[in-house]
């Protein structure tokens, strides 16, 4: 058999039962609250023993954070070079908005839903630190996370205000308008992290 041959006929990925596990949180937590999900209606939705989730994940909590970060997907919004990270990430905030994945899960569905607890909102913290404002806070180079943390901010606040409440003027699609303005938005905040401010003689 040829190289060629081998490659066309190789099987696809198989689909591991923690992959399972994570997927079905991921549709428990975007659709009903942090404290009404349970670990066992997860290991349910996935005919496996609760024991098998907390062997895992550990916990509730470990697993939860996992979901919040499948969805938010930091790794593909902190790709490419730095002087494209204003328009890569205003692109990703109106391409995703409608949802993707196997369940059309959006980004800020499981973050929207989790909100009134001070659980989840202590793990939403945390995970959003140190998966997104930090690494981005890297790559711009600056020690300072106060653009980083701004830039999350705008792009979380016009998500939810677009996709949850949905406010009309922020309904346009992608590469209108909207997201021009987004990109410039973005971009001043990005060259801001580069004044210094002169001492004081």
């Amino acid at each position: 058999m040829s190289p060629k041959a081998a490659l066309r006929e190789a099987p696809p990925l198989k689909v591991t039962t923690r992959d399972r596990i994570l997927d079905a949180a991921i549709l428990r937590f975007a659709r009903q609250s942090y404290e009404t999900t349970g670990l066992r209606d997860i290991a349910a939705d996935v005919d496996v023993d609760v024991a098998y989730v907390h062997r895992c994940f550990g916990s509730k909590e470990r697993l939860f954070a996992a979901a919040v970060e499948a969805t938010l997907k930091p790794e593909l919004l902190l790709t490419g070079k730095a002087d494209d990270l204003a328009a890569t990430l205003a692109h990703e905030l109106f391409h995703h908005a409608e949802g993707h994945g196997p369940h059309q899960v959006r980004p800020l569905d499981i973050v929207i839903h989790s909100l009134s607890s001070a659980d989840a909102s202590r793990v939403l913290r945390e995970v959003v630190s140190r998966s997104f404002v930090e690494p981005l806070a890297a790559k711009l180079g600056h020690a300072d996370a106060l653009n980083a943390a701004l830039i999350t901010a705008l792009l979380a606040g016009t998500g939810i205000l677009r996709t949850v409440l949905g406010i009309t003027p922020l309904q346009e699609t992608e590469g209108g308008r909207l997201e021009t303005m987004m990109t410039a938005a973005l971009a001043g905040i990005i060259a801001s992290a580069d004044v210094t401010t002169e001492p004081d003689v």
